[in-house]
């Protein structure tokens, strides 16, 4: 186990109110969300399921500007409709569309 080391803060009441809630929900001590705070923030704020992939940040800037450049000089803006996101999934697993 990873030693602990005591440390004594204050905060709002406030705080202390949503620190009890969330903790109470979360099934977890309130001392334990302190320590997710700390580590979230020295982390530059990114949590752990989500962390920066730049290779799937690539690819979708790569697909938002291939979406603009389909109505650049048309004077319309691209309006979305649902069945393009089903055409664009079925094509990128390679099944047929209709």
């Amino acid at each position: 186990m990873t030693q602990m080391v005591r440390k004594q803060i204050y905060i709002p009441k406030r705080q202390q109110l949503l620190l009890k809630q969330r903790a109470k929900a979360r099934g977890v001590s309130e001392a334990e969300l302190v320590r997710q705070a700390i580590d979230r923030d020295l982390e530059g704020g990114v949590p752990h399921l989500f962390r920066r992939d730049p290779e799937a940040w690539e690819k979708a800037c790569k697909f938002m500007l291939a979406r603009q450049a389909e109505t650049t000089g048309t004077k319309q803006p691209y309006h979305w409709q649902r069945a393009d996101a089903y055409e664009e999934r079925l094509h990128r697993y390679g099944r047929k569309t209709k």
